[in-house]
């Protein structure tokens, strides 16, 4: 028998975890010192019925393994696992050992996370984006997302604004017209400073015109 101690310590940390999660999480402790444990195994349960299973059923194939000497008791975190039923579970298998290290107990966690993975489909339908690619960022004030806009310019033309010719210039200045920078209020005043040019010169890079006077 499961030393008195270690199993109301477990006992108790089982019910403490059952009540924690709620009834979808099936909390067990396999006693594995009973000469008959592959037979009745589980001394104690909590929300039995994620399993099917009580106190005196038999052991699971982990618990097999484990009697017949299969495993070297590794501890097994958050692996999925399925009902005969249907439910899929996501299990935990802790190890006990005994002061002289041998495996004595099994504590074992099962949550039925079926629902969870329904929603977790339906959810990942809504949010996934029509194309891949890496998710824009949302700034909070426009006048971010205009230095936002003026950084990707430069990083676009690949080189910074002091070793940019007119035609760097022209290219930035037209994307940031495509992604609508000059629709920001007062953007213009910027951006001709961010690039050394006179507003005249911007507006004439967005009309495609020669520029009549030096940048």
């Amino acid at each position: 028998m499961l030393e008195s101690k270690m199993k109301d310590s477990l006992c108790s940390l089982a019910h403490a975890i059952a009540l924690h999660y709620g009834r979808s999480c099936e909390v067990a402790v396999h006693d594995l010192t009973d000469p008959d444990a592959a037979d009745h195994s589980i001394i104690y349960i909590e929300n039995g019925d994620v399993t099917g299973r009580k106190v005196g059923d038999g052991a699971s194939a982990v618990v097999l393994e484990e009697l017949s000497g299969g495993r070297e008791g590794e501890d097994r975190i958050g692996y999925f696992t399925k009902t005969t039923d249907g439910k899929v579970l996501k299990s935990t298998t802790v190890y006990i050992r005994d002061d002289s290290g041998r495996v004595a107990a099994i504590f074992s966690i099962n949550h039925d996370i079926t629902a969870l993975s329904v929603a977790a489909s339906a959810l990942g339908e809504l949010t996934a984006p029509n194309r891949i690619g890496k998710p824009e960022k949302i700034t909070p004030h426009v006048g971010e997302l205009l230095d936002e806009l003026l950084w990707k310019s430069t990083e676009l033309i690949g080189k910074p604004v002091s070793l940019m010719n007119k035609d760097d210039k022209q290219r930035a200045v037209r994307y940031l017209n495509s992604k609508g920078a000059l629709l920001i209020t007062k953007s213009g005043d910027k951006i001709a400073k961010y690039f050394g040019i006179s507003k005249f010169t911007l507006y004439s890079y967005i009309d495609n015109k020669e520029e009549t006077q030096d940048d």
